[in-house]
């Protein structure tokens, strides 16, 4: 059967970059999220970016407003999937300044830098994001505010850290990594991140991944996914997992934020969005792959979801 967290991870389309190259020397405090110019390189501002930091050598401490603070040291990545104004900084108590004050672009159009501090202890990192077009994501919805990935662990951890060694070795050497292999490595920090998160979250962590651990509304999902274009309704579904209507659509509205009738249209559709961009076929042979009976019905659909039809949305999409 269909594993829900797979399709989910299949379904974010992200487009990812690194933008700057930053060599901090202690003491040294700064404050920065990600802007639409940090992204001009590689796309149009998104609805949804994730920034993220790679230490390639020493550490620093990252806080934000709210959260507790975070150490990252050398190997390891830490994503910020809401782009929260941060704080980067060698110790804590330093007063911070803009670090888009202290940017130097790049003479050449490559990568821009930052060379700042007060001579003691170096960190060495890379900044970059992870954009998508899509607004709305269960899992991306779910995630905290910081998320710390160590690229040494996990199953794809040879092929990331041979790929942030190249990286950071093209950056030593004055030479900007290819987009296309920056693009791929931040999709797959992001997968590495997912999958990492969703065997250590916490109890007190609510959202998608939490109804994914639960074993009957997990199987409620992973029924959903692996079969989206069956009729489902709350009381077959309720059924598939041995539970009252009720009570299921209880759980699973508590678990995932909304009800699973809900759930199932904005899956429908997103899993429609995909097909539109990615195959020609018809909307009638869409519209049957998601479970309409009909393609006006579909389209209905489509158009109150996302405002525009799936022909015109379609035509809209950019040319590969």
């Amino acid at each position: 059967m269909t594993d829900p967290l797979s399709e989910v991870l299949r379904s974010v389309r992200l487009t990812g970059g690194i933008f700057l190259d930053a060599h901090f020397t202690a003491p040294w405090c700064v404050h920065t999220n990600i802007v639409a110019e940090d992204c001009g390189a590689f796309l149009v501002k998104p609805p949804l970016l994730i920034a993220y930091h790679f230490v390639i050598a020493g550490k620093f401490l990252l806080s934000l407003e709210g959260e507790p603070t975070v150490e990252v040291r050398a190997g390891e990545i830490v994503l910020l999937p809401r782009n929260d104004v941060h704080t980067l900084a060698s110790a804590s108590g330093i007063a911070p300044t803009s670090a888009r004050h202290l940017i130097q672009p790049s003479a050449d159009g490559g990568l821009a830098q930052i060379s700042h501090g007060g001579g003691g202890e170096t960190a060495h990192l890379v900044c970059g994001f992870l954009g998508s077009e899509e607004s709305y994501n269960p899992l991306i919805a779910t995630l905290p505010r910081v998320l710390k990935l160590d690229v040494r662990e996990g199953v794809s951890r040879d092929w990331v850290e041979a790929s942030l060694r190249y990286a950071a070795s093209e950056l030593t050497a004055g030479r900007f990594a290819s987009s296309s292999l920056m693009s791929r490595l931040s999709e797959l920090l992001f997968v590495e991140a997912m999958r990492q998160y969703s065997v250590t979250f916490t109890d007190q962590d609510a959202g998608w991944l939490k109804g994914v651990a639960d074993r009957q509304i997990g199987r409620a999902l992973a029924t959903i996914h692996h079969n989206i274009s069956s009729p489902w309704s709350a009381d077959s579904l309720a059924r598939e997992v041995s539970m009252s209507r009720s009570a299921f659509v209880d759980r699973f509205t508590s678990l995932i934020g909304m009800p699973p009738i809900r759930y199932l249209t904005i899956w429908r559709l997103q899993t429609a969005k995909l097909s539109l961009r990615e195959t020609r076929k018809t909307i009638a042979q869409l519209a049957q792959e998601v479970g309409y009976g009909s393609a006006e019905a579909f389209s209905r659909a489509f158009k109150r979801e996302f405002g525009l039809s799936p022909a015109r949305w379609r035509d809209r999409q950019p040319v590969d």
